[in-house]
């Protein structure tokens, strides 16, 4: 779903405790699992997951071709929040919040671009992209011991 000015936002709540499903974003060996659409891996060069850390990865996409990424963190609210921007091709702000929900965890994450032209040609494939992200975050929460 698209939501504020030049924002796209995706929402689910995952039946895990909300530590669990912290610890997913914020664990470079699992975030490597999950993160990116349907068909996509990562390699991970960096990922320093603290405010001014930086996270360089390339993403492979099905078709072979190589997405190569950095990022910086912004803020890291352990059990609360994840800020970073993303700083390679469309420049954008990512927020992720955590919110329990009766032992349960909402995650809702949010793309604001920098640039309207951007974001105008980014929202066709970022939002089904951020529905398979989250529904491969899922997958794995599934996978993990509580």
């Amino acid at each position: 779903m698209t939501a504020g000015e030049n924002e796209i936002a995706a929402s689910r709540v995952f039946n895990v405790p909300l530590e669990q499903t912290f610890r997913a974003w914020t664990t470079p060996e699992l975030l490597a699992r999950w993160w990116g659409p349907h068909g996509f891996t990562n390699t991970f060069h960096q990922c320093d997951i603290r405010p001014g850390g930086e996270w360089q990865y390339t993403m492979h996409g099905p078709d072979g071709t190589d997405y190569p990424n950095r990022n910086v963190f912004v803020e890291i609210v352990p059990q609360e929040r994840i800020v970073l921007d993303h700083l390679t091709g469309h420049e954008f702000r990512v927020t992720a919040t955590f919110e329990d929900v009766g032992g349960r965890t909402r995650v809702v994450f949010r793309q604001q671009f920098k640039l309207a032209e951007e974001y105008e040609q980014a929202k066709a494939y970022c939002v089904e992209g951020n529905e398979q992200n989250l529904d491969r975050l899922g997958a794995l929460l599934e996978e993990m011991p509580g």
